[in-house]
């Protein structure tokens, strides 16, 4: 705790979230310490690509994790956020091609060895601004602890789990079909493939049945891939093509002959229910291939362009042999009709090309014997999601599972520990080359070119960054982790991975919770994008508002799974509430007398008001911790800020200033006491989510504590359970709420103070409401307060309401000077009556009715309808108080 001073007179981030975050690091507050005396709590961060700038998605999922550490933190568990980047191997590769290009030099120019230098050497100059990006987001990760991808710990795990999972003959080298970008230049995981709908076209080509008349008419997206084919499926049920199963077709512009088989993966009622099978081209033909032994023929090259299989059309670009080949089918009289149809085209992450299904000899993880137990982790509830309705995604993806395609044809990246003997062709998968080779004795090796999918070494992040395959203190200790959090995009492709690699490789899940948050959408609910130009750069948000604004408004009210939209007004509600805070916490800290001593408070002189906050603040803390336990971030925190707001602010500091203005009260020590118990308390319950302003204003308050992140989350006190206290203040408050409404429908300023007669329902009303006269006076501008159990006295001209517990009377004298009154509104009905007298002037001028747009005589009608419900008010208004 600083010495009590007064808080600068506005609240500015940009002199305070800078030096907060130095004396955090140089606190060492973020760092994990392995303590046996306590329950650890694990996160490991979502690794960001080396390449990547701060973006919504990023602020969500950082602010996220730091909320659920810092509130773990001061729950007193030895708390591990662990930090790291991955190298993002297509993205970086193509950065430093690109760059290399504006030398005018290639990689192949230059060799592996020098490019590889280039890449270091691009890593260290770019590869940290992310991480201090997340810095300016208030992240508390363990710094000292961050991990590279390809650091020398991360390399050696990777190395490890290839040759064991190789032994279990789990990883193996195959042809099988892969997403392969031209442009690029190598396979791609479906993490980096995004689909854009695109205008196509379905081609129907008739396709000759041999020894007949007739033709079988396929439709197609991608006719250039028919030179492929090797068969034509129809369903095994539909009567249509029963008679030529078994029959050859001649596939067109080549004269091949290929068979027509059958295969329920043939939907009977879609397009023509006849499909072209080409398996060296699409993952569905693939597998029906496989099923009936067909032929592979590969129609084209690594950069998309037609190969010799192709024939006449060998050289061409796939897209111009396209144009050429439905030219030459239209000749050849085969090319039946052209419809529009509209699909989803997968491209590539990283340059946009078209990506193309095709066979390559790869290296693939053999998924279904490592996914049984992955599915059976989440059935049996060891690690759940969050909300469960994602375990349903999980499920559909892991139950039809494909083998991983591992390999890329790429530089930057972990190389494949596989060596190949020059002498005999043997492969041997070791973490270094070979000297002899076994089988022949040769001595002269060379490793496969490839480098492993990115997602290969970060499926390994939750144990590989605390030390595995070492025996690590911190593995024992921090693993199994305790949740990830992560936007449910990528649940297949990095969740999935990092469960089954978690069982194989360690025996436990790498985690127990999985929690799903949605994605950050624009005001009108639109994904943000580049090509909308609706992105929102997080950056610039803190530098107009400050961080703990964005983080407010990135959180508020959101729950689990359910995307959020954002708006500068969000933001701009959230520093409202900042500026809500820091003002009443100056206005707390200036009431503070010089040398203030709490040892002499005494429970006896709190009052009611003092004991609702009290009560209020004890449940609350139950409340928001049992909301974060379930995940709740976005419900905590609209409570901590109702609370704030409406009860500390609106109601407390409103009931305790007469108490504090006055130096001689005798209860003035107690209300101090509770304002800064209550708002301590307030501030910790707050900080997950707002670190910086929390910090800077806890350690100007009364307390022991070095720092709000090292101090005790609030917990539930029996002592503060003043529950027929907190039932008081609330017949009070509600008391006050309707007198007010009173007040505002009949447009009384609040300087006229008003009389208010209470008729209690009972004794203990009458008692309530004897004790909360004070409040009235201050809070309902009343001038005197009477409390009774009967309506004598009561005029019959009193305003009046009904609570729960009593009535309200108001006399109407009080609240209006009636003859003033009936002055303003005669003025008032005069002015009604030349304007109703001007709109039916209007209105029966036949010249105007017969001229003017209808929609100008519709509005001069409902300025009739208007004036005349204005006038009827105003008379009879005139009328009461006449009469009163």
């Amino acid at each position: 705790m600083e010495e009590n001073k007064n808080l600068e007179k506005t609240y500015d981030p940009k002199q305070v979230e800078e030096r907060l975050y130095k004396k955090w690091m140089d606190n060492d507050y973020f760092h994990a310490v392995i303590d046996k005396e306590k329950d650890p709590y694990t996160i490991v961060i979502p690794p960001p690509n080396i390449t990547g700038q701060l973006h919504m998605g990023h602020a969500l999922d950082n602010t996220l994790q730091d909320i659920l550490i810092r509130w773990k933190r001061m729950q007193g568990y030895s708390t591990l956020w662990l930090p790291g980047t991955d190298h993002a191997s297509i993205a970086t590769e193509a950065k430093i091609v690109e760059a290399m290009a504006k030398e005018g030099i290639t990689k192949e120019a230059i060799g592996r060895e020098k490019f590889l230098e280039r890449a270091w050497e691009w890593k260290k100059l770019y590869g940290g601004r992310i991480v201090e990006q997340l810095k300016k987001l208030g992240s508390s990760c363990d710094w000292k602890r961050e991990r590279f991808t390809m650091d020398e710990g991360l390399s050696e795990a990777v190395k490890e789990v290839f040759i064991r999972l190789y032994n279990k003959k789990l990883i193996y080298r195959g042809e099988r079909i892969i997403n392969w970008c031209p442009k690029c230049n190598t396979s791609i995981s479906d993490a980096e493939v995004e689909y854009e709908e695109k205008e196509g076209s379905f081609w129907h080509i008739k396709y000759p049945v041999k020894d007949s008349n007739e033709f079988i008419v396929v439709a197609t997206t991608r006719p250039e891939t028919m030179l492929g084919d090797t068969a034509v499926a129809v369903n095994p049920d539909d009567e249509r093509y029963k008679h030529l199963l078994g029959k050859m077709v001649i596939l067109p512009l080549v004269n091949r002959e290929i068979p027509i088989i059958a295969d329920s993966y043939v939907d009977k009622d879609f397009g023509t229910g006849a499909v072209k099978i080409t398996p060296a081209h699409d993952p569905n033909d693939f597998e029906v291939g496989l099923r009936h032994n067909l032929p592979q023929i590969k129609v084209m090259n690594d950069d998309a362009t037609m190969n010799e299989n192709a024939r006449q059309y060998q050289g061409m670009d796939r897209y111009e042999a396209r144009k050429q080949m439905i030219e030459d089918l239209r000749n050849m009289d085969l090319l039946l009709k052209i419809q529009p149809h509209n699909h989803n085209v997968g491209t590539c992450y990283r340059c946009s090309t078209v990506i193309e299904p095709m066979i390559s000899k790869q290296w693939f993880v053999h998924m279904k014997p490592l996914a049984e137990p992955a599915i059976e982790t989440v059935k049996n509830g060891t690690i759940k999601f969050v909300p469960e309705r994602f375990a349903k995604i999980y499920f559909n993806w892991m139950e039809n599972i494909q083998d991983w395609c591992i390999s890329r044809q790429l530089w930057w990246g972990h190389r494949i520990p596989a060596y190949y003997c020059k002498k005999c062709g043997k492969v041997i998968v070791a973490a270094d080359m070979p000297d002899v080779c076994p089988d022949c004795g040769g001595t002269e090796f060379l490793q496969d070119p490839d480098t492993l999918d990115t997602w290969f070494s970060s499926a390994l992040w939750p144990f590989s960054t605390l030390g595995w395959p070492e025996n690590t203190e911190e593995l024992a200790y921090f693993y199994p982790t305790s949740v990830l959090v992560t936007g449910y995009d990528i649940i297949f492709f990095w969740v999935a991975r990092m469960i089954f690699s978690g069982l194989e490789q360690m025996g436990k899940e790498p985690f127990k919770y999985v929690f799903i948050h949605g994605i950050v959408r624009d005001e009108q609910g639109r994904k943000m994008s580049k090509s909308l130009g609706n992105g929102i750069d997080p950056l610039e948000v803190i530098d107009k508002y400050g961080t703990d604004s964005l983080r407010f408004a990135l959180t508020i009210g959101v729950s689990p799974g359910s995307d959020l939209r954002f708006s500068d007004k969000k933001v701009e509600s959230s520093r409202n509430f900042t500026n809500k805070v820091w003002n009443a916490s100056r206005f707390v800290l200036m009431n503070f007398d010089e040398n203030i001593d709490f040892s002499k408070v005494k429970e006896g002189r709190f009052t009611v008001a003092d004991k609702w906050i009290l009560t209020r603040i004890n449940n609350l803390s139950k409340e928001i911790t049992e909301n974060m336990e379930r995940f709740e971030a976005g419900i905590a925190l609209q409570k901590v800020y109702e609370f704030i707001w409406e009860e500390f602010c609106d109601w407390y500091i409103e009931l305790v200033k007469p108490r504090l203005y006055d130096k001689e009260h005798e209860s003035r020590l107690e209300a101090q006491y509770v304002l800064n118990y209550t708002l301590g308390n307030a501030l910790k319950l707050l900080h997950p989510f707002m670190p910086f302003i929390t910090e800077e204003i806890y350690c100007h308050l009364i307390n022991d504590d070095e720092s709000i992140m090292v101090s005790k989350w609030p917990e539930y006190i029996e002592k503060y359970n003043y529950s027929e206290d907190e039932a008081k203040m609330q017949l009070i408050m509600e008391a006050v709420r309707s007198v007010r409404n009173i007040r505002a429908e009949m447009n009384v300023p609040p300087s006229r103070k008003a009389k208010i007669i209470f008729v209690a329902s009972g004794v203990k009303e009458v008692k309530i409401l004897e004790e909360g006269k004070m409040y009235f006076e201050k809070l309902a501008s009343a001038s005197d307060v009477v409390v009774q159990q009967d309506k004598n006295g009561i005029s019959e001209d009193a305003v009046s309401s009904v609570i729960a517990g009593a009535e309200i009377f108001i006399p109407l004298d009080a609240l209006v000077d009636i003859e003033k009154e009936i002055e303003r509104l005669e003025k008032e009905k005069i002015n009604l009556e030349k304007e109703l007298e001007r709109v039916k002037g209007k209105l029966s001028n036949q010249g105007f009715v017969a001229k003017a747009p209808e929609k100008v005589i519709e509005e001069e009608k409902s300025k009739l309808m208007k004036y005349q419900e204005m006038y009827d008010k105003v008379v009879e208004r005139i009328k009461g108080l006449s009469n009163g």
